[in-house]
């Protein structure tokens, strides 16, 4: 099994800055992809941000030049800074993690979710 742990959500105002972490253990042999996605009340999960094993990064058109996506792959993390937050920020963010298991079958595992909201 593969656990995910995200932390770091809370309440901002907009304008303001917020900084999500998501931690990977368990039975782990590699990870690839590394992303945050989040989904807001009656809207479907969107991804935010995406980054590969080899730092292939990806960003959704609303969120580039504000948000930046890190990992650190000694301690099975990734992060989303996020920066000039808007209300339309607002959601539950949720980690999203794949690669392979030490038997080199796949996983593909979703954090628990952080709720992020941006006041006006």
């Amino acid at each position: 099994q593969v656990q995910l742990v995200e932390s770091g959500g809370g309440l901002v105002q907009a304008g303001g800055s917020l900084r999500l972490s998501c931690a990977a253990s368990g039975s782990i042999f590699s990870i690839n992809a590394m992303g945050w996605y989040r989904q807001a009340p009656g809207k479907q999960r969107e991804l935010v941000a995406i980054i590969t094993r080899d730092d292939i990064i990806n960003y959704l058109d609303s969120v580039k030049g504000r948000f930046t996506i890190s990992r650190d792959n000694a301690k099975n993390q990734v992060y989303l800074q996020m920066n000039s937050l808007k209300p339309e920020d607002t959601a539950v963010y949720l980690c999203n993690v794949n690669g392979l298991y030490r038997n080199r079958l796949q996983y593909d595992v979703w954090g628990q979710g952080t709720q992020v909201t941006v006041s006006s």
